[in-house]
């Protein structure tokens, strides 16, 4: 089976990150900060070679992708709307206190998006592309909470908080499903069976 890798990449950092207000499907835009985030990326990214670069449609995963491809000589090949941030709903724009936790209900916020509705949606998408460019290797740029639980699905494991523009590398067969390989930079320790 042809194995598919993948770098999953958080866009870089945002004011809204910066301040920790929840920004869900909100099309906040990098700061500059991010934007260093994204151009420090590509010195890991560039020790591999890409086949095609795909991006959240929001603004700050695309600048994020933009910065990324410049840095290695390509283009983003595409915007999928599945790798758009989980929907919080009226919980967007706020930060930790009394008016957010007013809005908590088990397993996220009253109208937004369930985890479950957001992990299914985005392993639905990296699944897509994992069949249209099987055997090949895909850089995508989403976001921290879309990939934490897309990836968290795929590998079967609860993951930590994803970082700004840090390497996560994946890969992906037909046969074995999905393997982590690296997660926040750092490579991953496989879990000892029981």
């Amino acid at each position: 089976m042809p194995l598919t890798t993948f770098a999953l990449i958080r866009h870089g950092q945002t004011d809204w990150n910066a301040q920790r207000r929840l920004q869900g499907s909100t099309d906040i835009p990098l700061n500059d900060v991010g934007r260093g985030q994204a151009r420090d990326a590509v010195a890991v990214l560039s020790g591999y070679e890409w086949d095609v670069i795909v991006s959240s449609p929001l603004s700050r995963a695309a600048e994020t992708a933009e910065l990324i491809a410049a840095g290695l000589g390509l283009s983003v090949d595409r915007h999928m709307p599945e790798l758009t941030e989980r929907r919080f709903g009226p919980a967007e724009g706020l930060q930790a206190g009394p008016e957010l936790d007013a809005l908590r209900i088990p397993g996220g916020f009253r109208g937004a998006e369930s985890e479950d509705a957001a992990a299914s949606r985005g392993l639905a998408g990296l699944e897509a592309l994992a069949e249209e460019f099987s055997g090949r290797r895909v850089l995508v740029v989403a976001h921290g909470t879309l990939l934490r639980l897309s990836l968290g699905r795929a590998v079967a494991r609860t993951l930590e908080s994803i970082e700004n523009a840090a390497l996560n590398l994946a890969h992906h067969d037909a046969l074995d499903g999905w393997q982590l390989e690296y997660f926040n930079g750092e490579p991953v320790v496989a879990p000892v069976p029981a």
